[in-house]
C-alpha cells in the first residue's frame, strides 16, 4: 500500500497522487515553477510535462482552455517524436508554471480517481514505454491530439483532456498497458475528429464562399 504522505519518498518513486499532492501543498499564491516540477523525475519527466501541459484544457472558459494547451501539448510531442531522453525548456517557460491553487482544485476533482488508478496501475511493460520506436510513437500522437485541441472543435476540450491525461498517467506510472490503451484511444479520437474537423473546415468555407 502507498503512504498517504508524499513527503515519505522520493519524487522518482513516489505516486501521481502524492506528486499531485506535494504541488498542492502550501502558500495557494506561490506559482509553481516548471523548472522545479520537473526536477529528480527521471524517466518519468516527461510524464509530468504533459501533465501540467494538460492543466489548462480543463479551463471551462471556450476557445482558451484549447489555445493554451494544444500547443504545449504539441512542444511535449515534438520533443518525444525527435527522441530527446530529457526535455528542453526554454527559460521563459522554465521560469513559469501553475500557481499552487489551480492545482489544488484539480487534486480536488482528480483525488478520488487516483486513488481507484493506484490499485489498478503499476510499472510494467517496459518496452512500450522505453523503446525509441515506441517513444516516437507517443509524440506522434501528442503531437496530433494537440493540433485537435488548439482546434475551435465545440465540445470537446474536456474530451482531449482526460485523453491527454491519460498518456500522462502512463508516462508517469510507468504502465505501458496503460499506454497501449491510451494508443488506441488517440488513434479513434484523431481519426473521429480529425474528420470532423476537416468537415467543419469544409462547410465554413463552403458558407463564406456563398457570402462573397
Amino acid at each position: 500500500m502507498r503512504p498517504d504522505r508524499p513527503e515519505l519518498r522520493s519524487r522518482e518513486e513516489a505516486s501521481t497522487r502524492e506528486l499531485l499532492a506535494a504541488m498542492a501543498a502550501g502558500d495557494p499564491g506561490d506559482q509553481l515553477r516548471f523548472r522545479d516540477l520537473l526536477a529528480g523525475l527521471d524517466k518519468r519527466v516527461f510524464g509530468m510535462m504533459l501533465f501540467v501541459a494538460t492543466l489548462p484544457a480543463f479551463i471551462p472558459i471556450p476557445g482558451v482552455g484549447g489555445a493554451v494547451g494544444g500547443p504545449l501539448v504539441i512542444f511535449v510531442g515534438l520533443q518525444l517524436l525527435v527522441g530527446l531522453r530529457k526535455p528542453w525548456l526554454p527559460g521563459f517557460i522554465a521560469e513559469r508554471g501553475p500557481h499552487r491553487s489551480a492545482v489544488k482544485r484539480f487534486e480536488t476533482v482528480l483525488e478520488p480517481w487516483f486513488r481507484r488508478l493506484e490499485r489498478v496501475s503499476r510499472p510494467r511493460l517496459p518496452g512500450v514505454l522505453d523503446h525509441r520506436a515506441a517513444t516516437m510513437f507517443t509524440g506522434l500522437l501528442l503531437v496530433l491530439l494537440g493540433i485537435l485541441l488548439a482546434l475551435p472543435i465545440p465540445f470537446t476540450n474536456y474530451v482531449f483532456a482526460v485523453l491527454l491525461l491519460a498518456y500522462a498517467l502512463a508516462l508517469l506510472e510507468r504502465d505501458g498497458a496503460l499506454l497501449l490503451v491510451a494508443w488506441a484511444a488517440g488513434l479513434l479520437a484523431i481519426g473521429v475528429f480529425g474528420v470532423l474537423s476537416g468537415a467543419l473546415a469544409a462547410a465554413a468555407t463552403d458558407w463564406l464562399s456563398r457570402l462573397t
